[in-house]
């Protein structure tokens, strides 16, 4: 029996790297995009909010989708800065673009079992960011822990919206490929509580009794606790839990095999 095919889930500019990874173990991957990554209708106050980026004590990322639309805004990203990003992922996000350890600060968190908002935080100085102000660079919809945290500890916090998340239409082409996906139990990599909601959403669309059932059977593997939360609450039954970044995932697939 063939092994089941990887269902990378990622917005398409973000999973050609990992898909390529994964076939190099020898398996099939299906693209099967649950979100879709918007510019902002109007870029006016994300660009003069990046064009003072040496005010800020702090910046911080909440995921690559904010690194690569910042920087799409303002290429000429300056050195010696000090960032904050929630994830591995982030960290290569900001390698892409020249932005290492070695010309700027970058503060993530350590634990790598569980990377979010919570362990970034055990990981700044926050009593150094009292009356200092702070820039959280996001999409238009987002938790608020990072922020709110931040503003307890008395930083004067700027949060911007980069970027928005989306559902992709649903297609036709789409429908017929959820279906097939479907039909026997698959490896789903989601990186993300909304994309799942998506799917959910997505699911229920296809007017089959067995639809939801036969998506609760799908083995998922998730890279945040936040996540696995989402898809338990969501019925799936075969959660995995990995290490953070894609390094995590893989091994998590390996070990499957």
């Amino acid at each position: 029996m063939p092994d089941p095919i990887v269902v990378i889930t990622r917005p398409p500019a973000q999973a050609g790297e990992l898909a390529q990874r994964v076939r190099e173990l020898g398996r099939e991957v299906a693209l099967f995009p649950l979100l879709e990554i918007l510019p902002l209708a109007d870029q006016r106050s994300l660009r003069e909010t990046l064009s003072d980026l040496e005010r800020y004590a702090l910046i911080a990322f909440v995921s690559p989708n904010a690194i690569d639309a910042a920087f799409c805004a303002r290429p000429d990203w300056p050195h010696q800065l000090s960032l904050a990003v929630v994830g591995e992922g982030s960290r290569i996000a900001l390698a892409r673009r020249g932005i290492t350890g070695e010309n700027s600060v970058i503060f993530s968190p350590r634990n790598l079992e569980r990377t979010d908002s919570q362990t970034l935080l055990e990981e700044l100085d926050l009593a150094a960011l009292r009356d200092r102000e702070v820039l959280i660079v996001r999409g238009e919809t987002g938790r608020e822990l990072l922020g709110d945290a931040l503003r307890a500890a008395g930083a004067r916090v700027t949060a911007i919206a980069a970027y928005r998340r989306a559902a992709p239409d649903f297609t036709e082409a789409r429908r017929s490929e959820l279906k097939r996906l479907l039909c026997c139990q698959n490896d789903w990599i989601v990186t993300s509580s909304e994309a799942l909601r998506f799917l959910t959403q997505m699911v229920a669309q296809l007017d089959e009794a067995e639809g939801v059932v036969k998506m609760q059977q799908q083995r998922i593997l998730v890279s945040h606790a936040r996540i696995a939360e989402t898809a338990e609450s969501l019925g799936f039954r075969h959660i995995i839990r990995t290490r953070s970044g894609d390094d995590g995932l893989l091994a998590a697939l390996q070990s499957l095999s």
